[in-house]
């Protein structure tokens, strides 16, 4: 079995927020006097399975976890390790952005593992602060770190949605332009999916520290609780960008209705002037004897300047109403 694509990245931490990556021979002899040692696997990889139930060492229940197919984010503390589902905004080129990605997690005192079934750029960010030295010093810091960095991924995608709702704010204030409707969908459609995974994740982050731990630290729990804060605070920031398309929608929504308005008016306005016109010359236009000014050469004039009259008088009577 080729094991070599199972592994994504291995780090030994030094304990000060450096590190050095490993492979499948350092982590083989690995022990804990060497340092925390984080693996990230692909949980798709026969060999991860393989690997997490006679190298790892892990129960059946976690191994299960590590690889299934459910990512609901949740949280399972026993007396020895900590198991935890999170997800990230799917970041990937050519995918959709709410297609959300989920990171399963496992940690001890010693060991860190993570899987995952399609890459997420927040562990990239974080390997990319170990090799510069400014990682995390043990598996719960590296935890709290991994779920920071899929917070400012987060940050950084709700901010883009919030400039996108402010030009289409200022679109539909300054222009007719009703194609946006398309775009104004998407935006709530992606901040209603990522706010219903987020959900969850916030719960879960709270039962975490709730079940104080033996690993968690005072500090530890004070980094989780500003973590979980920054969460919350993308999810109220999720639920004001819906708001704010659901408003532009509606705005949207009124101008189109005002203006259909405005042409159905001015078409009912034409269609008063023009109906006892068109009933007089219908009249006229009978083809039966006893028509009046048939033998009169200036009866069509008459005729003419009579309705001609009308028109005028129409035109005054409406304008004296006001109704244009």
């Amino acid at each position: 079995m080729d094991k070599t694509q199972s592994l994504i990245k291995a780090y030994i931490l030094d304990g000060t927020g450096g590190g050095h990556a490993v492979g499948w021979d350092e982590i083989s002899s690995w022990t804990a006097k060497q340092g925390p040692l984080w693996v990230h696997l692909d949980s798709t990889h026969p060999y991860t399975h393989h690997w997490l139930s006679h190298q790892a060492g892990l129960d059946t229940i976690s191994v299960e976890i590590l690889v299934s197919t459910e990512t609901r984010p949740r949280v399972l503390c026993t007396s020895s390790n900590i198991i935890l589902l999170l997800r990230g905004v799917n970041l990937n080129p050519r995918q959709d952005l709410e297609d959300m990605v989920s990171i399963r997690i496992y940690l001890d005192r010693n060991i860190i593992i993570t899987t995952r079934k399609r890459p997420l750029l927040s562990v990239s960010d974080l390997c990319g602060e170990i090799e510069s030295g400014l990682g995390p010093h043990d598996t719960v810091e590296l935890l709290i770190a991994l779920n920071n960095s899929l917070n400012r991924r987060m940050a950084d995608v709700l901010e883009d949605l919030d400039d996108t709702v402010s030009e289409l704010e200022e679109t539909v204030m300054e222009s007719k332009n009703f194609l946006i409707r398309t775009q104004i969908l998407d935006i709530r459609r992606q901040a209603s999916i990522i706010r219903r995974y987020l959900a969850p994740q916030r719960e879960a982050l709270q039962n975490l520290q709730l079940a104080q731990h033996k690993y968690l630290s005072a500090k530890h729990l004070q980094h989780l609780r500003e973590s979980n804060d920054k969460l919350i605070r993308i999810i109220e920031e999720l639920d004001i960008t819906k708001e704010r398309s659901t408003m532009l929608q509606e705005e949207l929504s009124n101008k189109l209705a005002e203006q259909m308005n405005s042409r159905m008016y001015l078409l009912s306005l034409v269609a008063l002037i023009f109906l006892p016109l068109s009933f007089l010359t219908g009249l006229l236009g009978i083809n039966v004897g006893g028509m009046p000014g048939i033998e009169n050469d200036l009866a069509f004039t008459f005729v003419c300047v009579g309705l001609l009259l009308l028109f005028l008088c129409t035109v005054i009577y409406l304008r004296g109403k006001k109704w244009f």
